[in-house]
């Protein structure tokens, strides 16, 4: 084991055990380092890693707020980690909307199933509205369907799940912005992926979970077949 994993180590007993909570602040630098008996730059590499993990957040100087503060942000780490491998090309697309369409089917199923009321449907609908807008520029739109896809996921109340598929949002983003440039006619996709969503809300809306279930299925595949993401 290198030396930053045995800090590394040393901080997750501390969070599975209690010691260390969000909010709190962990040891200062030095203290890691005398306690483990390894050099301060070990411990500012590990430290450095739970940043970009989204565990910590780091603030420079000597008053109360300086110091690696315990945060848990996992979608930061990872939408950066899906985003690299995809971009390296050692995680094919087709895997991410695999991984998609089983994280999203489930989750749309939660929201059906879910204890909600007619007020928390309202910011879909909202994200419906906009996406309707005639002469929305492609990236306005793809902003508004990530955001409605996540506020599905958000209603099911998985909180991992909404966690991984935000840290998927900027992997999905590449290959739909791809596909949405790619597609012949784009204000006629568009026109059909805005019924797709109304479909799929109106089915949530109903509490119809395997219909729900289905459509979501069908949206994410169909975008990714027409678009010609599979020949790539």
């Amino acid at each position: 084991m290198r030396t930053h994993e045995r800090v590394l180590a040393r901080i997750e007993e501390g969070l599975a055990a209690g010691t260390w909570s969000l909010g709190e602040r962990l040891p200062a630098e030095r203290a890691l380092a005398e306690e483990l008996g390894v050099s301060r730059p070990s411990v500012r590499e590990a430290i450095r890693i739970l940043e970009a993990m989204g565990i910590v957040r780091t603030a420079v100087g000597s008053g109360p707020g300086a110091g690696a503060t315990v945060i848990d942000r996992p979608a930061a780490g990872l939408g950066a980690a899906v985003r690299l491998h995809v971009a390296s090309g050692t995680l094919p697309v087709s895997d991410v909307v695999r991984t998609r369409v089983l994280l999203e089917a489930s989750a749309v199923r939660d929201a059906a199933e879910g204890r909600w009321g007619d007020a928390d449907l309202a910011p879909l609908r909202a994200h419906l509205a906009a996406m309707a807008v005639p002469g929305l520029g492609i990236d306005e739109f793809l902003e508004h369907d990530q955001d409605l896809h996540l506020g599905i996921a958000r209603l099911g109340g998985n909180q991992l799940v909404e966690a991984i598929l935000s840290g998927m949002r900027a992997a999905v983003a590449s290959y739909v912005a791809t596909g949405a440039q790619a597609v012949a006619d784009w204000p006629r996709t568009a026109a059909r992926l805005c019924a797709e969503h109304e479909g799929i809300v109106d089915a949530v809306a109903r509490r119809d979970a395997a219909e729900a279930d289905r459509l979501m299925r069908e949206h994410i595949e169909g975008f990714y077949r027409e678009a010609g993401l599979g020949e790539r």
